[in-house]
């Protein structure tokens, strides 16, 4: 704590800060501004209606912004989605896989295919979503569109899709000017400037007697075990042990020395839930815009609360546990690096034998994190679902909210380190030959 609080005294952590919260106000500056064309009133009786559906946890992601249907009503979702779609596309196409391994060149490439599939997934799913809110009304019969037609269509579309292109841009500088992750800034400070209404909200629920108040003790108690689970797995390492050889140079000897190489527990960290979450809400948001019995009866069996709904969460995090780490973690790369440096494992050949022995400890890791993740996620959303207490109080905005804040104080360290390395380096006035 005392290294954070130290940050505050250095003039590029400041102004990274500075800039990240700037950018934050204006994300949700944005979540204010209203799409032309709604019915308020109307829109908000619908929510009050439908808060504990899907509707509430795409609000919850969107940070409120689909609850005003704002600018910013589809929220990062699409990117995320585009993001998934090119990585899976990265292992399956070689040419893409090539331009990944050509390092800052390649990356640049990537992102912009990621931006184009971005900008076409906002435009489906503004489209469909402007269709389904021509045909819906409000508890007491009235319409959400003030002026149906062809011309509200187009204007929803253009702004939702340029809306998600905004935030999108945000997300980029905040990765490359503030700190950490933007993408899961943005997320971080949708669910935390939602929290206040949620515990209102809670509060109204107990009141009112739809929660008794005797199972209040029990669901604080599991958030805050919810909590302290989630900082165990994430700070949580298995350490390989490694040991350099010793190296004779001239009349001196080099190596020798121990140490061990750090694997978490959970490699993949919030991106798996946040994964899952973006790729069941997009055809389930489609769902219910679209009047279709047998669409809708598919959307109510994708919606949360259901069995199928459960089943495919869990395995759709697991399985973004597992590609997520295989696509950020290469055993042989790793091995190899080891061989080169003259580091093994003890009682491991260098080579190939190290890089199976990681890919062996690494796919135990993984069934253990994916386990976790899949049980911070779903069982405390099952338990909450029964008592109707808003999404915010879940698994996964949970983990969001706990990963996210871990994350940064580790860039910020990160940060520290550096300084004091550079810092160091300056005071000890190294003189060249």
């Amino acid at each position: 704590m005392s290294g954070l609080a130290s940050a505050a005294n250095i003039p590029e952590l400041r102004k990274r800060a500075f800039f990240t919260l700037l950018m934050l106000l204006v994300y949700r500056m944005g979540v204010q501004i209203p799409t032309p064309g709604i019915n308020g009133e109307a829109l908000a009786a619908f929510f009050a209606q439908n808060a504990s559906t899907l509707f509430g946890m795409f609000n919850m992601f969107s940070g409120g912004a689909l609850h005003n249907f704002s600018i910013f009503a589809l929220g990062i979702m699409p990117y995320i989605s585009a993001s998934i779609i090119i990585q899976l596309m990265t292992v399956v196409i070689p040419q893409l896989e090539s331009l990944k391994k050509d390092g800052a060149a390649g990356q640049r490439k990537i992102t912009t295919y990621t931006r184009f599939g971005t900008v076409g997934l906002a435009l489906v799913q503004g489209f469909f979503i402007a269709t389904g809110l021509e045909s819906m009304t409000s508890p007491g019969g009235v319409p959400i569109v003030l002026h149906p037609g062809l011309q509200f269509k187009l204007m929803t579309v253009l702004t939702l899709t340029s809306g998600t292109s905004f935030i999108m841009w945000l997300g980029e500088q905040m990765t490359e000017r503030g700190i950490g992750n933007g993408i899961s800034m943005i997320i971080y400070a949708g669910i935390i400037a939602r929290m206040p209404a949620a515990v209102v909200n809670a509060i109204q629920i107990i009141q009112s007697g739809q929660i008794p108040f005797i199972i209040v003790p029990f669901l604080l108690a599991m958030m805050f075990g919810v909590i302290a689970v989630v900082v165990y797995f994430e700070t949580a390492q298995r350490r390989i042990p490694v040991q350099y050889a010793k190296r004779v140079v001239g009349r001196r000897v080099y190596g020798g020395q121990s140490s061990h190489l750090p694997l978490k527990i959970n490699i993949a960290g919030v991106i798996p839930p946040i994964f899952a979450s973006s790729i069941m809400m997009f055809p389930a948001t489609i769902g219910n815009f679209i009047q279709i019995n047998w669409v809708k009866q598919m959307s109510a069996a994708m919606s949360p609360g259901s069995l199928y709904y459960y089943i495919l969460d869990v395995g759709m995090i697991v399985f973004f546990c597992f590609f997520y780490t295989a696509v950020t973690f290469n055993p042989d790369e790793v091995a190899e690096n080891l061989k080169k440096n003259g580091g093994y494992i003890p009682g491991i050949r260098p080579g190939k034998k190290s890089a199976e022995f990681i890919d062996k400890v690494l796919i135990r890791l993984t069934v253990v994190g994916a386990a976790y993740l899949a049980a911070v996620c779903v069982l405390p959303t099952v338990l909450i679902h029964r008592f109707n207490v808003p999404f915010y109080f879940g698994g996964t905005a949970l983990l969001i909210v706990v990963g996210v804040a871990i994350d940064t104080i580790a860039k910020v360290q990160s940060h520290l380190v550096m300084r004091n390395y550079e810092g160091f380096m300056k005071s000890a006035k190294i003189k060249g030959r």
